[in-house]
């Protein structure tokens, strides 16, 4: 039976008409990775889901990471990363959004994009699923690169960008703040999530995509810092920061944007070299249960900025 291929709003595609349960054809393998590669956001629904089917399908688009915190990762599958809403985490994850407490809201970002190695994708599976919030978001950022006219994608295409890693939201110089109020257990340092300390890293703002070749705009707000010698590009300092609020604005048009409502079984492949992510939290309190495998990445996409 032929996959059927159904558009998403916006971008993506839904992909349906095989039994993840059964062993995949190679032909259909290869198809599904071509759709990857196409599309960049892929929703798969209606499939009879368990932790071994969804580490096994993930394989077909590449080696599977480990997240590097153990605390993370299940102790039966490790391959499985759990974004789980525990009452004992909550305060961690806890933020004031306009006035009403918010649980795990991310803002735009791209994984591990605060080293120069980012992963190459990641599929998540809907556990257990809140009737209302929990959203995820997806954003194309080839799409966007195509959208920008001539003279804004000819300015970019020689300038760099540094990323720092931050965990206060308030450090974060182009991330939307009105509104936005962190909890009283906001971490102020990655230790107190025993994660790491990692140095600035530097990407060009415009990427070539290492398998399909399309340009991606490379610019993403989490993290984002600044322009490299913007002078050398014939920028002010002050018309550094203006280009690069206007390439954030740029990103967070609609016309790039899935955000997917979860239902149980459901899953999402997103390529992590093209397209950013981000989450709207639920309430306190509410459970949500989202399980995790990592695509690896083996290309190098930035340098520290120190090299």
């Amino acid at each position: 039976m032929a996959l059927k291929v159904t558009a998403l709003e916006n971008v993506g595609v839904e992909v349906s008409g095989f039994d993840i349960t059964q062993p995949m054809k190679d032909a259909v393998a290869a198809e599904l990775v071509s759709l990857w590669n196409e599309h960049a956001i892929v929703l798969f629904r209606g499939q009879n889901v368990n932790p071994e089917n969804q580490i096994a399908f993930s394989r077909a688009f590449g080696e599977l990471a480990l997240h590097p915190l153990a605390a993370t990762r299940s102790q039966e599958y490790p391959e499985l990363f759990m974004l789980v809403n525990e009452p004992d985490k909550e305060k961690f994850m806890t933020a004031n959004y306009n006035g009403q407490n918010t649980v795990g809201k991310l803002d735009w970002h791209m994984d591990l994009h605060y080293t120069g190695k980012p992963n190459r994708g990641a599929l998540l599976r809907g556990v257990v699923c809140p009737s209302e919030d929990g959203l995820t978001g997806f954003g194309d950022l080839a799409k966007a690169y195509d959208a920008l006219d001539k003279e804004t994608q000819q300015l970019i295409e020689n300038i760099e960008v540094t990323y720092a890693f931050s965990m206060q939201r308030r450090h974060m110089r182009y991330v939307d703040l009105r509104g936005y109020e962190p909890g009283p257990y906001s971490p102020k340092k990655p230790s107190d999530l025993n994660y790491p300390n990692f140095p600035e890293v530097v990407y060009p703002a415009v990427v070539t995509h290492p398998v399909t070749g399309r340009k991606i705009l490379e610019i993403c707000e989490q993290f984002l810092e600044r322009i490299v010698a913007p002078h050398q590009a014939g920028l002010s300092n002050d018309e550094a920061i203006d280009l690069l609020q206007r390439l954030v604005e740029h990103t967070r048009k609609p016309e790039f944007h899935y955000f997917h409502q979860w239902q149980p079984g459901d899953m999402v492949l997103w390529d992590n070299w093209r397209a950013m992510h981000c989450a709207t939290g639920t309430k306190p309190g509410v459970e949500r249960v989202i399980h995790r495998t990592t695509i690896m990445g083996d290309a190098t996409l930035g340098r520290m900025a120190d090299a």
